[in-house]
């Protein structure tokens, strides 16, 4: 492996920031595992970098797939030193409107794939005593809306694993971060797909967003998928390497906004939180 070289395993490698990542880091130098459910694109990317680039056909939600993704890293590289989950999908609808299987198929992917495939490589990086996990999740990890509940929600949860992982593996010289993209021009709006049948009196609230998806156009989209790479990259490689990564004005505005309201419930609520212990208990508080 030549020297400051990395190797990257990015998942959802085909179309929008893992894409546009992957071919980021292989212009730098770099060897990238381009993972994918289709390997059309992530093929033609290794065509162009034959010595640096491995197209690999692996469904994140299949164990199998995951191992073999892996194992297919390791043989031809040495090892993964930065893993990026990038792999997510999208149904939008009320919480009572979507489908059971829609929304467990979205959690399947956005969250337990990205679980178990950090779980696959941390042996390794552990052994190695190096490494980075680059989860991506979105303003929509810390900001919710209606009609994408289940999606916030598989993202929400991607932050709380992130946040616990970056505790347990610093201390063995390996990081974690989290990335909170706001909208992309990654043809996200051709993906996104609406669940279950639409209940009057959401209109107002998840019909309002459904409406405005079937309209949506790239011009409406304000992030730049290439200079997202470009940020991803940079915060990834740094010798000290955030924990949270927010790219897009409209990620900056809505987080901003989020946190202020967030800042003024919990000071809003300060006198009832003491209201509930045990007289004289707060100094013996195990956390």
């Amino acid at each position: 492996m030549a020297e400051n070289r990395r190797t990257w395993l990015i998942t959802g490698a085909s179309s929008g920031l893992g894409k546009a990542l992957a071919e980021y880091a292989l212009a730098r130098g770099d060897q990238v595992v381009a993972v994918a459910s289709s390997t059309a694109a992530t093929t033609e990317l290794a065509s162009r970098y034959p010595g640096t680039a491995l197209a690999v056909r692996l469904d994140v939600t299949s164990a199998e797939d995951r191992a073999a993704g892996v194992r297919a890293a390791e043989e031809r590289f040495g090892g993964i030193d930065i893993l990026v989950n990038n792999a997510a999908i999208d149904f939008i609808g009320a919480l009572e409107e979507q489908e059971e299987a829609d929304y467990r198929r979205l959690f399947e992917v956005n969250f337990f794939g990205a679980v178990e495939l950090t779980r696959a490589v941390l042996p390794g990086m552990r052994r190695r005593r190096t490494g980075t996990v680059v989860n991506v999740s979105s303003m929509d990890g810390l900001a919710s809306l209606p009609a994408n509940g289940f999606y916030s929600a598989s993202k929400f949860a991607l932050e709380g694993f992130t946040e616990a992982l970056w505790q347990e593996i610093e201390p063995l010289g390996l990081h974690a971060m989290v990335i909170q993209p706001g909208s992309f021009r990654t043809g996200i709006e051709h993906r996104t797909k609406a669940s279950g049948t639409p209940i009057d009196d959401y209109a107002a609230t998840a019909g309002a967003f459904r409406a405005i998806v079937d309209q949506l156009t790239p011009e409406m989209f304000p992030g730049d998928p290439d200079r997202a790479a470009e940020a991803v990259y940079r915060e990834a490689t740094s010798a000290e390497p955030r924990h949270w990564v927010v790219l897009g004005s409209d990620a900056q505005r809505r987080i901003g906004a989020k946190l202020d309201q967030l800042r003024a419930e919990f000071d809003a609520g300060k006198d009832v939180a003491l209201s509930t212990d045990f007289p004289g208990s707060a100094d013996n508080a195990v956390l």
